[in-house]
């Protein structure tokens, strides 16, 4: 029995001429979709990448003097791995940095150091009595010998504070507020001191620090109640800190660079906030009384930490032009991005409800991108590798700890979409890589793009591969196009991405498909033939 038979035949005119209708609107929509094309323009090239990493402060060495075997070593193979499976997927996302935390000695004091949390307190290789105890940190110094033996790049050295028996409070932060460094007058060279029979110590077991960080975020106050290691520093004390480090260094001809600022905001490397504000041009102008720039071990990379300066698209955009407008008129300085994690409300961003596992993520790789495309950054580092938390809250980690870890240690940790969100970039841009500049058909203003697509290229340094990732904030799909200028045969072999799919995290896509689904961080890599 025929449809058509029962039903009037006006009826089924309407019926056919409404579906052709629809159908011819459908397809008109689709057709409307232009794509994005972005020109990548070869030869125009920025800064060069030096690497990008992480920090495994405090939960490391639990992880790797207490841990079975098999799970410490998947914790340094997703954080350190540049090797793909049989299936096509990475193992992990080849961090080229690896940031080992020196302790004060606040585990040595156990509860009356005053830090509540045991974990955060941190063993101290030298002793009240001046002798020197190499086995401690065990377990910092076990993930530090993957990250070796993983070819990690840049192994570096950071404090908090000082040896405890060097402070003037005999406590690993301050006890009251006055802006002044917790070390004591006379100890200056004493702590420069340690940190070189530190340095020396892994030299011998060929864990070369090629950095030192010799002072953390200046501008707190780091009172008791910030519950970790900390000290305040002026600008005048930190340039003591490092002269006297410097010299302790050439002194025995070791040739670790010294890192300088580690900001607690960016802005406090080039605006008026303070006691310890404008550390660039106290540091690097010739005319300065704190100039550091003839020192032998001193380097170039001003180090800035991204906390508080992305609540928003303005204040994420302007902090980095301004920094790097500032650098401009130093010649030869670079920005590293040394610390971040979500510690203010920015990674929120618009979302209406409570943010999920891969909103968390798509922030994270939206501030990774203004770093490199409008801060010019040449490193990039996230805070902690590894936290207690909720996996489905991962504001402070790229691995949840389950807090619960002990009693239930069959569930010791779960992997985020932070660890491939970061991923895309530690993975594919290789150190000594360089950044070249997109050009793109949309006509979208800074604002606009931080919203909707953003991009980044990078090609390496024998100009054979460019690698291009591309997030889509929109919960829309979108189609781009990609061209080159003074690269013709180069073509796309490969596609990965990361989206709210809870299988896609760098999943190899077909490289025909160069559509982004919504809600991703997509990495395209051309190469020559």
């Amino acid at each position: 029995m025929k449809i058509k038979s029962l039903l009037p035949g006006t009826f089924i005119k309407k019926i056919t001429c409404s579906l052709f209708l629809l159908t011819s609107a459908l397809t008109s929509f689709c057709q409307e979709q232009k794509p994005i094309k972005f020109t990548l323009l070869f030869n125009k090239t920025v800064q060069q990448i030096h690497n990008i990493g992480a920090s495994g402060c405090w939960y490391t060495e639990e992880i790797g003097k207490q841990w079975p075997l098999a799970e410490k070593q998947h914790i340094a193979e997703l954080l350190f791995s540049k090797e793909l499976g049989k299936d096509g997927r990475p193992k992990g996302i080849g961090l080229s940095a690896w940031r080992f935390n020196i302790g004060g000695g606040t585990a040595e004091q156990g509860d009356s150091s005053g830090i509540a949390n045991p974990a955060r307190r941190v063993e101290c290789f030298l002793s009240p009595d001046g002798t020197y105890n190499w086995n401690k940190q065990q377990g910092y110094t076990w993930m530090l010998q993957q990250a070796k033996n993983y070819g990690v790049k840049d192994l570096i050295a950071f404090v908090n504070s000082p040896p405890v028996q060097f402070n003037k409070n005999g406590r690993g932060y301050k006890s009251h507020k006055d802006g002044s460094t917790n070390l004591r007058p006379d100890k200056y060279d004493a702590y420069a001191d340690f940190l070189t029979e530190v340095i020396k110590h892994y030299d011998k077991m060929n864990l070369h620090f090629n950095y030192i960080s010799p002072i953390n975020e200046p501008q707190w106050d780091w009172l008791k109640a910030s519950n970790q290691e900390g000290s305040p520093w002026t600008n005048e004390e930190m340039f003591k800190t490092i002269k006297s480090l410097n010299t302790s260094l050439a002194k025995q001809k070791l040739n670790t660079k010294i890192l300088t600022t580690e900001a607690g905001q960016l802005d406090y490397l080039y605006a008026d906030k303070g006691r310890t504000s404008q550390q660039i041009d106290s540091f690097w102008n010739p005319k300065s009384p704190f100039y550091i720039g003839n020192f032998s071990n001193s380097t170039k990379f001003v180090e800035g930490h991204g906390y508080f300066t992305e609540n928003g698209d303005n204040t994420l955009i302007n902090t980095r032009k301004s920094l790097r407008d500032t650098l401009k008129k130093y010649k030869g300085l670079e920005y590293w991005q040394s610390e971040y994690s979500m510690l203010g409300n920015g990674y929120k961003d618009k979302i209406a409800g409570k943010p999920n596992e891969m909103d968390h993520a798509l922030f994270l790789a939206k501030v990774i991108n203004h770093d490199f495309t409008v801060g010019n950054a040449s490193a990039w580092h996230f805070w902690n590798a590894y936290e207690p938390g909720s996996p489905l809250n991962p504001r402070y980690f790229l691995i949840a700890l389950n807090p619960q870890r002990a009693s239930k240690p069959e569930t010791k940790y779960t992997i985020t979409k932070n660890l491939w969100a970061l991923g895309h970039y530690s993975l594919f841009i290789r150190p000594g890589m360089v950044r070249i500049e997109t050009q793109r058909n949309d006509g979208l203003s800074d604002m606009e793009i931080a919203q909707q697509v953003m991009i980044s290229a990078f090609k390496d340094p024998k100009g054979k591969n460019v690698v291009v990732n591309v997030i889509n904030y929109t919960k829309e799909a979108k189609k781009v196009d990609f061209e080159f200028k003074d690269f013709l045969k180069g073509k796309l072999r490969k596609h990965y991405v990361t989206s709210e799919k809870q299988d896609d995290n760098i999943r190899p896509y077909p490289i025909a498909d160069t559509t982004l689904p919504p809600r991703s961080i997509s990495t395209f890599i051309f190469a020559a033939p």
